[in-house]
C-alpha cells in the first residue's frame, strides 16, 4: 500500500513522463520541419518511450491500490536553433528527470517503502541509458560543428533507431 505522499509523488512523476513525450514529440516536428528525417525517426520513438514509461508507473500506482491522479502536461517549447541545440536540451532534460527519479528513490527510503524502491531500481538504470545516449550524439554535433556532411551523416545514423 502507498502512503499519500508516495501516492502523490508517483503520480506527479506520470505527468512528468507525460511531459517528456510531448517534448520528445516537439523535437520531432521540429526535425522534421527542418529536413532531419533521421532525428524525427529517434525523436518519435523517444516520444513513446517516455510514454511508455508514464504507463509503468500507472501500473504500479493502480497494482499498489493507489488512484492514479492524472496532471496537466504544459505545453514543450517547438523553437531550437539547430540540430545541437536540440540534443543540448534532451541531455539537460534527461539531467532533469534523472533527478527527479532520485527524489522518488530518497522518498521511498524515507517511507521504508522497499517495494517501490525495487520498482525504481529500472527507472535509475533506464537514465542511465538515456543520459548517455544524448550526452553522445551530442558530443558527435560537438565534433562536427556545422558541416553539413557530418549533420547529414548523425541525421542518417539516427534513422536507424
Amino acid at each position: 500500500m502507498l502512503s499519500e505522499k508516495m501516492k502523490k509523488a508517483l503520480n506527479e512523476q506520470v505527468t512528468a513522463e507525460f511531459y517528456s513525450a510531448w517534448y520528445y514529440l516537439s523535437m520531432a516536428v521540429w526535425a522534421a520541419k527542418e529536413n532531419f528525417d533521421g532525428t524525427y525517426n529517434f525523436m518519435a520513438k523517444q516520444a513513446k518511450e517516455e510514454e511508455e514509461h508514464a504507463m509503468k508507473f500507472i501500473k504500479y500506482i493502480l497494482d499498489s491500490g493507489g488512484e492514479v491522479e492524472l496532471g496537466e502536461v504544459n505545453k514543450p517549447p517547438k523553437d531550437f536553433s539547430s540540430l545541437k541545440d536540440v540534443f543540448a536540451k534532451a541531455l539537460a532534460h534527461e539531467k532533469y528527470v534523472t533527478n527527479l527519479i532520485k527524489k522518488l528513490v530518497e522518498l521511498a527510503y524515507e517511507e521504508k517503502d522497499y517495494t517501490t524502491l525495487g520498482f525504481l531500481q529500472w527507472f535509475l538504470e533506464e537514465q542511465v541509458e538515456e543520459e548517455s545516449t544524448m550526452s553522445s550524439i551530442h558530443a558527435k554535433l560537438e565534433m562536427v560543428g556545422e558541416s553539413r556532411n557530418g549533420l547529414f551523416m548523425i541525421d542518417s545514423h539516427l534513422g536507424q533507431r
